[in-house]
């Protein structure tokens, strides 16, 4: 079979497609056919070795998919062959077949084309433990999203939505924003033009946001967290701007305000059936149209350096999508 694989850290130019063996199920584990393997951000640090997850060589990008399960281990109940399935692996999708346990697959309903069910499992099951199990995002509060037109950013506009909550879309362009507001989100701000502090503080009388949901970091945490409301709650989610801020501890404490991280693939590891729980009703909503999981684009396998290269040049707004 074909697999997109980095041999070594650098570029998503150094990706290489490969024919490799098929593979068998062990104990407890399914094989899956891929049909559509989604990539995210933190794919082109795993391949650049500038994330914490640092597989053995040679390995393939793309955590989540979304496809056929083609056969099983001898006394696996979970899923048999010809279900639909979605499940995340953390890296290795970028190909045609995969191995995995069976307890991490979840069923794919009825009505939900692959490629747009392979992007639900990593941007917006991060984004509902956030605003429901870490955040616990109240109806009628304030949600500002940071890189609001990106996967994660979409996932908690349209989340933030369903849950309640008043949304203001904070992104770097005109054109991101005005894709953010046919997505959900009632306010915009364009913090490449305009003051990200003073803006959150204007549209909500001066308030601040209940909630601040933070993908970015660098340069963008700090004026944030001083539009925070009182007793508000900061979401670490990630530092797609390349560089972890430092934030002055004064300001959480004359805030009251707490700063939670959210490190979703360590949960989904501690609290599997949580995990399972949060992808079934995602799904669910993504077959009833509440959620787009928006596409993006699609590449095939062969061209996963330059899918990357569009995700490292943040151009993408919703998913990139591989088909092996």
């Amino acid at each position: 079979m074909k697999a997109l694989l980095c041999t070594h850290y650098g570029t998503p130019d150094d990706l290489v497609l490969a024919d490799i063996a098929d593979p068998t199920p062990a104990a407890g584990e399914a094989v899956v056919r891929i049909e559509a393997a989604a990539l995210n951000f933190f794919d082109t640090l795993i391949i650049s070795g500038k994330y914490q997850t640092k597989p053995a060589f040679p390995f393939s990008p793309s955590a989540e998919f979304a496809g056929v399960v083609e056969s099983v281990a001898d006394g696996v109940t979970a899923v048999k062959a010809g279900d639909r399935v979605v499940g995340m692996t953390g890296y290795g999708a970028a190909r045609e077949k995969i191995a995995l346990p069976a307890a991490k697959l979840v069923k794919i309903p009825d009505g939900l084309d692959a490629d747009r069910a392979a992007g639900v499992s990593v941007t917006y099951g991060t984004t509902l433990h956030a605003l429901k199990d870490r955040a616990k995002l109240k109806p009628g509060e304030t949600l500002a999203v940071l890189g609001a037109s990106g996967g994660t950013g979409l996932a908690a506009i349209e989340l933030g939505k369903i849950m309640g909550a008043r949304v203001i879309a904070c992104a770097s362009s005109t054109d991101k924003i005005a894709f953010c507001r046919k997505h959900g989100a009632d306010e915009g701000i364009d913090y490449g033009s305009e003051d990200l502090k003073d803006a959150l503080r204007r549209l909500t009388d001066g308030r601040g946001a209940d909630v601040i949901y933070d993908p970015v970091g660098g340069a963008f945490t700090e004026p944030a967290l001083r539009a925070i409301a009182w007793e508000g709650r900061f979401l670490v989610i990630g530092f797609a701007a390349g560089d972890i801020p430092k934030l002055p501890l004064n300001l959480v404490l004359l805030k009251s305000c707490d700063v939670l991280g959210v490190f979703w693939g360590a949960w989904t590891e501690r609290d599997p059936e949580g995990h399972r729980a949060n992808t079934a009703q995602l799904l669910a909503w993504a077959a009833e149209d509440k959620l787009s999981s928006h596409v993006h684009a699609v590449y095939p396998l062969g061209d996963g350096a330059a899918a990357l290269k569009a995700i490292a040049a943040r151009s993408v707004m919703g998913k990139v999508i591989l088909r092996p």
